[in-house]
């Protein structure tokens, strides 16, 4: 998640409420003047809220931990603090302050990334204690930096350069720098991971071309052209969670999707013929790819360049261009789907033809937060971040003790149970009533 890409210099939302799909796209994240909220896709192309905080504090940031507990969430009142809470229980676990505004929080399994505008810091997710701290980094003041899902591959992306394209790769586990991609001539304006790890998609100021490196071997593997005509600003790229699609939001109404398989136009990646993919079906543009590389010598540069690149496998059109938008291409009951998220609240679901690929048809669109959301029942005064059951027994969140933060932690790092009937057997859902007295009906 990121301050930079919707939300004014400020740190508010500016006018519109802040989203990001979770690590593997199984579910939604939102935040808003009312606090934030958590949804799921269901597998009738459908989004279900399964936790609204209801905190009423404006909420410029939050992001959830794959189909965790853990939710990291920054707040417009205190924008330099980070709170890590248990949602499921409604209890802050710990909180953090910094120097600066915090413009962007990363989290995979292993290492939680919290970046300032000149430095980042590095927590290890299970005690939250600070490992690392990267200092006087480049000028960032939109936060742009990507965190690798994989925990075994736990690298770090950020600008180099707040002049060029640059991009510097630092290993979270053995803390140490790992390499150094010239991406672009303009600085960056986004990055995403793959979902294991090995290879990092960058955009540019100009928002015209895409790449894919593979890291650390920094080797180019797929360039794609996002359009000719004009340059936009964008504002997402996402893998999907195979690894074959990538897809690109940006400030006009239009999302492309580009497909990563080997022999398709743009480029060809030689680890993905090791995973035994097949080849993209021939066309037009892989003829006229095949002909500009054979006679690449007859041709200025820059125009070899440009009809060499790859193009769009799929496409989708918004309503509405939206100032900041994310994408997710995931599966939806075996099926492949396009999901599109806006900070005006909108959630579009597009299919997406993974043979044929083209325009793709809008299913359904939902509204996030239409209604404002019900007052709380009064409570009693509790110190932020202090759950009900700690106000009850006065307790305060700071005074949590160490192997009490670190069962909390444990708690909320445990993945979510299947959604289902609940069993009646199970004392955890359902502990065993007691025996009522003869005298009248059981209380209730």
């Amino acid at each position: 998640m990121s301050l930079g890409g919707g939300h004014s210099a400020e740190g508010s939302n500016a006018g519109g409420i802040f989203v990001q799909f979770n690590q593997d796209c199984t579910s939604l994240v939102a935040g808003s003047s009312s606090g934030y909220h958590l949804f799921a896709l269901t597998a009738d192309d459908g989004i279900e809220e399964i936790y609204a905080s209801q905190s009423g504090q404006d909420t410029c940031l939050v992001d959830r931990l794959f189909s965790s507990s853990l939710v990291a969430i920054v707040t417009v009142s205190a924008p330099r603090k980070l709170i890590v809470c248990h949602y499921k229980k409604g209890t802050e676990i710990c909180n953090y302050s910094y120097s600066n505004t915090i413009l962007a929080v990363k989290l995979n399994r292993s290492r939680l990334v919290v970046c300032l505008e000149e430095s980042l810091h590095i927590h290890n997710i299970r005690d939250m204690k600070i490992l690392h701290t990267i200092r006087d980094t480049p000028p960032n003041p939109r936060g742009l930096c990507a965190l690798s899902p994989s925990a075994e591959l736990c690298l770090v992306a950020y600008p180099g350069s707040s002049a060029v394209g640059e991009v510097q790769i630092f290993d979270c586990v053995h803390l140490h720098a790992k390499c150094v991609i010239a991406a672009h001539d303009s600085p960056l304006a986004a990055l995403a991971w793959s979902a294991c790890g090995r290879r990092l998609a960058t955009a540019s100021e100009r928002g015209t071309v895409i790449r894919v490196f593979l890291v650390p071997e920094r080797t180019r593997l797929y360039e794609f052209r996002r359009g000719v005509k004009r340059c936009v600003a964008i504002a997402c790229l996402a893998f999907s969670a195979c690894g074959a699609y990538l897809a690109a939001t940006s400030n006009t109404e239009t999302v492309h999707v580009f497909r990563l398989q080997e022999g398709a136009a743009g480029g060809a990646a030689p680890e993905r013929a090791a995973e035994g993919e097949g080849a993209a079906p021939e066309g037009w543009m892989d003829w006229l790819s095949s002909a500009v590389s054979a006679g690449a010598g007859y041709l200025p540069a820059q125009v070899a360049d440009v009809l060499a690149q790859g193009r769009a496998f799929a496409s989708a059109r918004l309503p509405r261009a939206a100032k900041r938008a994310v994408a997710a291409v995931t599966n939806v009951a075996r099926r492949p789907r396009l999901v599109v998220a806006t900070d005006a609240g909108a959630v579009h679901v597009f299919a997406l033809d993974a043979a044929e690929g083209g325009d793709c048809a809008l299913l359904r669109t939902h509204r996030l937060l239409d209604a404002p959301p019900a007052a709380p029942l009064a409570e009693p005064p509790a110190a932020p971040g202090c759950s009900y059951a700690g106000a009850l027994r006065g307790r305060q969140p700071d005074t949590l003790t160490e192997s009490e933060r670190a069962a909390e932690l444990g708690a909320a790092l445990a993945g979510s149970p299947p959604r289902g009937a609940f069993d009646l057997r199970d004392h955890r859902h359902f502990p065993p009533m007691r025996t009522p007295a003869n005298t009248g009906p059981a209380p209730e």
